[in-house]
């Protein structure tokens, strides 16, 4: 017998649906909602309803947004000769926390993975290769993942570019071991990514 009144299990069930919240966190998440009294639930019902209607894609970047075109394309101090090409809108937010890129972006929405049966034509691919035939741009960082899917990617990325546009120059951001980070607790893919990566003490 389910000790949950109906709606409260229903609304415990949504929460579930949400990445990395299981069933006790979502049952402590309904019952502090449940016994708010301030306007909590209508609150966020309402923004949940204003996302879903008013958050779109950038027709340029592909990033999120709830304006004709994203902020980080309209700022005119960035440089748009660079292109920094990303999974998703999660990693806009990561590179930006930075502060160190001061380029424009790509969102990709995914990753090629032809095991899950998502090819090229299936992420917005072509409109990266649309953006590098038609613009001015000089560089693109590729910022995929160190996995198998984001390196595949990447390097499916590097052919099809320096087959339209061999000047333009492709790099990849460097992955491996973390500051702070010991050698012998790190994994087999992030040695060999740091081994891959590495450069000259005189690139610092």
């Amino acid at each position: 017998m389910d000790p949950y009144p109906k709606p409260l299990r229903e609304l415990i069930t949504q929460l579930k649906r949400l990445p990395g919240i299981g069933e006790k966190t979502a049952a402590r998440l309904a019952l502090y909602i449940l016994g708010d009294k301030s306007e909590l639930a209508s609150a966020m019902a309402q923004a949940l309803m204003q996302v879903k209607e008013q958050i779109r894609l950038c027709p340029v970047c592909h990033n999120l947004t709830d304006r004709p075109r994203c902020a980080i394309c309209l700022d005119p101090s960035r440089d748009a000769c660079t292109i920094c090409v990303v999974e998703d809108p999660s990693d806009v937010l990561a590179l930006e926390s930075s502060h160190e890129y001061k380029g424009l972006y790509h969102v990709l929405h995914g990753l090629i993975s032809p095991i899950n049966g998502i090819g090229p034509e299936d992420i917005k691919l072509p409109e990266l290769l649309e953006r590098v035939k038609n613009t001015s741009v000089k560089e693109i960082v590729i910022a995929t993942n160190p996995s198998v899917e984001g390196e595949g990617t990447a390097h499916y990325i590097l052919r099809l570019i320096t087959q339209i546009r061999p000047g333009v120059h492709i790099s990849r951001i460097a992955a491996g071991i973390p500051m702070g980070g010991e050698l012998k607790y790190m994994d087999q893919v992030t040695l060999a990514s740091a081994l891959r990566y590495r450069r000259g003490l005189k690139d610092q």
